[in-house]
This record gives C-alpha cells, sequence and structure tokens, in this order.
C-alpha cells in the first residue's frame, strides 16, 4: 500500500513539475538562443551599413537595457544580492561589451563565413570554462565529440574563407575567451535567479557606461539611416541581446553548461545559411558534410 501510495505521489509530482524540469525542455530553450545567436552576425554586418562599430555596439546594448529595465521594474524585480555582482560584471564584461564590440570590429573586415569560427570554437571553450569555474569533469567521450565537432566546424569555416588568416583574428580570439567566461558565470547564476533576470541585470549595470559611450560614439561615428542598419540594430538589441540570451542561460540552467555549450556546434552552420539568404555570401558543397557531422557530434555530447 505504501508502494503504491508513493509511486502515486511520485507521478503527481511529474504531472505537476513546472516546464524548466521537464525533459527536453532545457535543450529546447538553449535551441532557440542559437537560433537566434545565428542572425546576430548577419544583423550586425546589415548594422554595419549604416552605423559606425562603435556605435552599433553602445547603443545595440542601451536599447537592450532599456527593454530589460522595463520588463524588471514592470515585473518589481528586487535588486539582485551583493554577493551576485561580481558574476554578474562578468557576464557584462564578456557578454554585454566583450563579444558583440570585438567581432563587431571583426566584420569590419572580414566575413560573416570566416567570423563563424569563433561560434564553432565557442562550444568547446565555454565546456573548458565551465569545468575550470565548477570542477565538473565530463566524460572522455563528451571532451573527444566536442573536440570532433569544433575541428569539423573550424575545418569548414576556414575553408569557406579560403584559409586566409586576418587581423580580424585577434578581435575573434578575445571574442572567444570573453563570450565563454561570461556564459560560464551567466549559466552559474541562472541556477539561482531567472535567466533573463541575469542578462537583464547585466544589461541595467552597464547603463552608466553604454549611455556616454553612446553619445560620445554618435558624435564621433557618421550614422546612416537605412532599413537594413535599422533592422541589424534592433535584432542584435533585442533578438540577441535580451531575447535570445533569456532563453540561453534558461537552457543552461537546465542542462548544465557544458551540454547546452554543445548545441553551439550548430550555430555556424545556421550562421553561413542565413548569410547566403540574407548577404548573399556562397555555400559550398562541403556544408551538407559538415552539418551532418556536427549533428552526430551534437547526438554524442548530449548523450555524454
Amino acid at each position: 500500500m505504501r508502494a503504491q501510495s508513493s509511486a502515486t505521489a511520485a507521478t503527481s509530482i511529474a504531472v505537476t513539475a513546472p516546464a524548466a524540469e521537464r525533459p527536453g525542455f532545457g535543450a529546447g530553450q538553449a535551441a532557440l538562443g542559437v537560433l537566434a545567436f545565428s542572425l546576430t552576425f548577419p544583423a550586425t554586418a546589415w548594422g554595419l551599413e549604416g552605423f559606425g562599430p562603435w556605435t552599433l555596439v553602445a547603443v545595440r546594448s542601451v536599447l537592450a537595457a532599456l527593454v530589460a529595465g522595463g520588463c524588471l521594474l514592470a515585473l518589481r524585480v528586487p535588486l539582485p544580492e551583493r554577493r551576485h555582482l561580481p558574476g554578474l560584471a562578468v557576464v557584462a564584461a564578456g557578454v554585454v561589451f566583450g563579444f558583440p564590440l570585438l567581432t563587431t570590429l571583426a566584420l569590419q573586415t572580414s566575413t560573416t563565413a570566416h567570423a563563424a569560427v569563433v561560434v564553432g570554437l565557442l562550444p568547446l571553450t565555454t565546456a573548458v570554462c565551465s569545468a575550470l569555474r565548477t570542477g565538473h569533469r565530463p566524460a572522455r567521450r563528451f571532451w573527444l565529440a566536442a573536440l570532433a565537432g569544433a575541428a569539423a566546424v573550424v575545418a569548414f569555416t576556414v575553408g569557406q574563407s579560403g584559409g586566409a588568416l586576418t587581423a580580424a583574428d585577434g578581435y575573434l580570439f578575445g571574442a572567444l575567451l570573453v563570450c565563454a567566461a561570461g556564459y560560464t558565470e551567466g549559466g552559474r547564476l541562472a541556477r539561482v535567479m531567472p535567466g533573463w533576470q541575469v542578462i537583464g541585470w547585466a544589461l541595467v549595470l552597464c547603463l552608466p557606461l553604454s549611455v556616454p559611450g553612446a553619445v560620445l560614439a554618435l558624435s564621433y561615428e557618421p550614422v546612416r539611416l537605412t532599413a537594413h542598419a535599422v533592422t541589424g540594430l534592433l535584432w542584435v538589441a533585442v533578438g540577441s541581446q535580451f531575447l535570445g540570451l533569456v532563453v540561453w542561460y534558461r537552457g543552461m540552467a537546465a542542462i548544465g553548461v557544458p551540454r547546452a555549450s554543445q548545441l553551439q556546434l550548430a550555430q555556424p552552420l545556421l550562421t553561413l545559411v542565413w548569410s547566403a539568404l540574407l548577404l548573399g555570401e556562397g555555400l559550398t558543397a562541403a556544408a551538407p558534410l559538415t552539418a551532418v557531422a556536427v549533428l552526430v557530434c551534437i547526438a554524442v555530447t548530449q548523450r555524454a
């Protein structure tokens, strides 16, 4: 009788469990984040048609902070605890400022295909940062699959750019490191507060820097308002900088930083598809083969 009662209780808990605890929910949220991020480079390229790099980065941060701040005020969310401020500072430095600025500077002289190398290496770098930060040690099969996926993506994206290395690679390498740190710290914080609040507070905390930065950049860099430029700015501000990170951090909190980070192995290929559709960049026959290899690696890391 007791066993039956326990089974009934367990069933009741499973049925009433919040959506965030259901199988597949976290992976779905992280996948939505990857989809949003895959549009970031093409949208940035559009934004650079009408805005300077410093203006684009500063204004996108201000716009995203206004949206996030409005949500925080409307829902009367209390201020974050003091012990969370260092982590939020890492998120702000890596995700709000560092990665957008460095990749935007790189895209001035680099194609989106070449810049996708950063995204191809980001899952592996994030997994390494997470292991160092949390002390978690994934299985050897996880690391082998992650390395194989990263190698496939790097080979494809470098092949797309003709194998040439440019001055933008310095920016891309720096972006890779700061973004991995921001993702890792954001994923840790998303376990103790909602993911949208993590990126929301990080954006709001940056306002004392982003507002003066936007004013200064607008006074020095010319602005040419076009449909592409405005659309690109709005997407990187609201889609990539806020909404994408909301679901991304929520997904990382549900399934863990290492597993979620490996879903980003598909992001470079999605970026290349968007680049072909939106920017007219060409794709080679290697794309479907690389896509299959990446999906296999993702499946292995998820099972490991």
